[in-house]
């Protein structure tokens, strides 16, 4: 039978597997059509078109048909059979990637009254504060969310009316219009350092005085990428809160704890719980997020990202941060399964966006002495700024071994301290949406590594199978890290998997 005929008998099952593989990558019509574009933009489809074929009532050519598969990683004669999808081709849609929690019994235990009564207890005996509780119920957030927030991503998109690249004259005319005032300092005197809390190991960028006056840094005249963002964040403070102040000051330095957040030593020696402590760690994760939005609007940015294979420096063309392009990818790409991580010297650690629940060394509220060294955050914290390394790494969660891919970049803060931010995907649902068992999958590449001293390249047939899954994923990344060495890696070097062990 000809192909033209054998597109046209099988159309009906052709447009079914098109939308089951599409669906299961959690990509639009929009986004196949893009990625389609990227491949050949002569022969992809537009989005009207993949409707249609979706639904049978089109049929692709030859040369549409092999750049939708090429997206999909299959031949194009397994669209042409005659064959019904595969149910391993159904996402499992009560899967939400490795977040776990726990049942709350008895229920009467877990009313708002008694939390109320229990948790500042149990944070004063232990000694976090309500700043650091506040980062775990954020991150906590955060991953019930998949890091999705609809309405402060509206908000910001009305306000920049999805504009990419937006200048920095455009954001002081957004602030102006909203009744901001800039205002330059060069050293903060000594009340206004008592007042903020500000640790002296802590450089202030910027801080805002109610009801509509913004305090930057002189540093920031420099460094137009970072005034950006401050003067977005305070934007969106004006916006979300009508600027009423309670706003912490935005810090750099190795003594923070994660983004903008205020974190000192003063804070860190209150027995007390503050119940302003958690606003402030929420107004600013909210400010944070909006600002993100702000300068990289999700449609756009998504596009710009799968047109340069999520690479990290993206954010260079259009004016942002290595870090704001990272946390964004979390955010704004079709695969959900996504962390961000950021670390200071000696081996300060911030979860940012810890997705999937990954068990960490720490997040947020503790250092530990002896993290695993093989953390690609790590690994990068002495490498020159501007230096990025890609890598696979095996991590046991929950019993179960997953397989995690990153790119961790070096770079240096306002205040000239080292500084290494890290975004990653978990690979696990990538493989299982492409009909594999991941676990398996997970199980063999471990062994792998397990008989080399815990690294070692990645075995022949596995190679194929992550690199047909991070070419579906479209980040460039995950196919670099496939050529290095995969590592086996663990919370704590205490409890470390290898064998040998590390310190053992």
């Amino acid at each position: 039978m000809s192909a033209p005929n054998k597109l046209l008998r099988n159309a009906h099952f052709l447009g079914v597997k098109i939308r089951k593989l599409r669906k299961n990558n959690k990509l639009t019509m929009e986004d196949l059509s893009a990625r389609c574009i990227k491949i050949d933009p002569e022969a992809a489809p537009s989005v009207s078109y993949i409707s249609m074929i979706e639904r049978g009532k089109r049929t692709p050519g030859k040369a549409m048909l092999g750049v939708i598969a090429s997206v999909f990683q299959k031949d194009p004669e397994w669209f042409l059979d005659d064959m019904p999808v595969d149910d391993g081709l159904i996402p499992d849609k009560g899967s939400r990637g490795g977040i776990t929690g726990m049942a709350l019994e008895p229920g009467f235990l877990f009313s708002n009254e008694i939390l109320q009564i229990a948790i500042p207890e149990m944070l004063s005996q232990t000694g976090t504060t309500g700043r650091q509780f506040a980062h775990l119920l954020i991150r906590a957030h955060q991953e019930a969310h998949q890091n999705q927030f609809p309405d402060l991503e509206r908000a910001a998109e009305n306000i920049g009316q999805k504009q990419m690249p937006l200048s920095l004259q455009a954001l002081e005319e957004i602030a102006s219009s909203m009744g901001l005032k800039i205002k330059w300092f060069d050293e903060l005197p000594e009340d206004k350092v008592h007042e903020l809390g500000v640790n002296h190991g802590s450089l202030v960028r910027s801080f805002f005085e109610a009801p509509h006056t913004v305090y930057l840094n002189t540093e920031l005249e420099q460094q137009p990428v970072r005034k950006k963002y401050d003067l977005a964040v305070y934007i969106g403070h004006k916006l979300l809160h009508d600027g009423d102040g309670v706003k912490s000051a935005m810090l750099t330095g190795k003594h923070y704890v994660g983004g903008i957040r205020e974190a000192t030593t003063n804070i860190n020696k209150k027995s007390a719980v503050d119940a302003k402590d958690i606003m402030l760690a929420w107004r600013d994760f909210e400010c944070s997020f909006f600002a993100a939005a702000l300068l990289c609007p999700k449609v756009p940015f998504r596009r710009l990202l799968e047109r340069n294979g999520y690479e990290v420096n993206s954010g260079v063309l259009v004016d942002v941060s290595h870090s704001i392009a990272m946390r964004r990818m979390t955010s704004v790409s079709p695969y959900p399964h996504w962390h961000y991580f950021d670390a200071y010297p000696p081996g300060k650690l911030n979860a940012v966006y810890r997705g999937n629940g990954i068990p960490l060394p720490w997040g947020n509220m503790r250092m530990v002495q002896d993290p695993c060294q093989h953390w690609a955050v790590f690994r990068n914290m002495n490498k020159k700024p501007g230096g990025s390394s890609a890598q696979i790494s095996l991590l046991d969660v929950a019993g179960e071994s997953r397989i995690y891919a990153c790119e961790s970049v070096a770079v240096k803060d306002l205040a000239g301290t080292n500084q290494v931010l890290c975004a990653g995907v978990d690979m696990n649902p990538a493989i299982a949406a492409q009909g594999q068992d991941p676990l398996v999958l997970a199980a063999e590449l471990k062994s792998a590594c397990g008989g080399n001293g815990g690294s070692a390249p990645i075995p022949v047939a596995i190679k194929k199978e992550l690199l047909r899954t991070a070419k579906i994923l479209n980040i460039s990344w995950v196919e670099r890290g496939i050529e290095n060495d995969a590592r086996v890696i663990c919370p704590r070097s205490s409890a470390c998997p290898r064998q040998p062990g590390c310190y053992r």
